[in-house]
């Protein structure tokens, strides 16, 4: 059996007062247990809020493993094509063109990834539905802020690569190799 009481006092307060107010009813009836309202909310939401916490830190985890992914192959390719970039700046490129042609090209790896990402999460949202709380399977807000977030860190991890392909040489990446 469950007691619930409205108190504008504090609960510690007044659980002596509670203990007799049941002993004089009857003395057999034990009372224990005693907890707030938050208390008890968070005991329901307890196992959720460390599903929660525990997917949030791998889904972390999976950003930065992504950016930094991003990050090795746009250098690697960078690296790769440091003689090209030198024969595009000595012609007359600008270094903003050279910027730009690496933030294309990773875009074009963001939207791949993106496209095929966006899919298998709609698929997979299927699968854990019964821990999603509040939100629906197939949430536009949460899709959209999942795009942007996963966006805005590939275009971060892209960035350093593509600004050091602005500073090639063109004189040194000829003579490169």
């Amino acid at each position: 059996m469950n007691l619930v009481l409205r108190t504008t006092s504090s609960p510690a307060s007044i659980t002596a007062a509670l203990r007799s107010a049941v002993g004089s009813i009857d003395k057999d009836l034990p009372v224990e247990g005693l907890q707030t309202q938050a208390q008890e909310v968070d005991d329901y939401l307890g196992g959720r809020r460390s599903l929660a916490e525990t997917l949030g830190f791998f889904g972390a985890l999976a950003l930065l493993l992504a950016a930094i992914g991003l990050y090795g192959t746009m250098s690697y390719g960078v690296g790769r094509r440091t003689r090209e970039i030198g024969i595009r700046l000595a012609l007359g490129a600008q270094r903003t063109d050279m910027l730009w042609m690496v933030l294309r090209e990773a875009s074009l790896q963001v939207v791949a990834g993106i496209a095929v990402g966006a899919v298998i999460a709609l698929v997979a949202a299927r699968l854990i539905a019964s821990v999603l709380f509040d939100v629906g399977v197939t949430d536009p807000v949460t899709l959209a802020a999942a795009i942007v977030v996963m966006t805005a860190t590939a275009l971060a991890a892209s960035y350093l690569p593509a600004r050091r392909a602005t500073r090639v040489d063109p004189a040194v990446s000829l003579r490169y190799e």
